[in-house]
């Protein structure tokens, strides 16, 4: 692996929407990158401390329902549920692609992956894009943002 500072940067939802095309058993990750991650390889159930066996991600592959429908809105919404997360989780925090082996589940039901290859950083611009791209939907929308009660 390289250093995280020699990963290309996808500028475009298209660009990614190409990546998967391509490519499958991607997946996205918001962090402070690989070299933070993969030296862990491992990330850890907030709520109880428990270590977990893979970094906690989220696919990009598209599912067989989503059809035809456009790869662009399918990559936009994917961004588009965490970005709460760079506020959420503090300075440095950055959407980033890597290719890896789903190993199992956390407790979110997000894949647990291991064996991860990064591909590339997410440029800040995609995830407006994305929130563009979302907004321009007919229907209400929101995130994956959760509050505490």
């Amino acid at each position: 692996m390289s250093s995280s500072d020699d990963l290309p940067v996808a500028r475009s939802l298209a660009e990614l929407a190409g990546l998967i095309e391509r490519q499958k058993g991607l997946f996205v990750r918001w962090s402070r990158g690989p070299e933070t991650d993969l030296g862990e390889a491992s990330s850890t159930d907030e709520l109880t401390g428990v270590p977990m066996n893979g970094l906690s991600a989220n696919p990009l592959d598209v599912e067989d329902w989503w059809e035809d429908r456009s790869r662009t809105l399918w990559v936009a919404r994917r961004l588009y549920d965490y970005a709460h997360l760079p506020h959420d989780k503090g300075p440095g925090v950055r959407p980033w692609v890597l290719a890896g082996r789903e190993t199992s589940r956390g407790p979110d039901n997000e894949p647990l992956v291991s064996d991860v290859r990064p591909l590339c950083w997410i440029d800040g611009s995609v995830i407006e894009a994305a929130r563009e791209e979302v907004a321009r939907q007919e229907s209400r929308w929101g995130t994956l943002r959760r509050t505490g009660r």
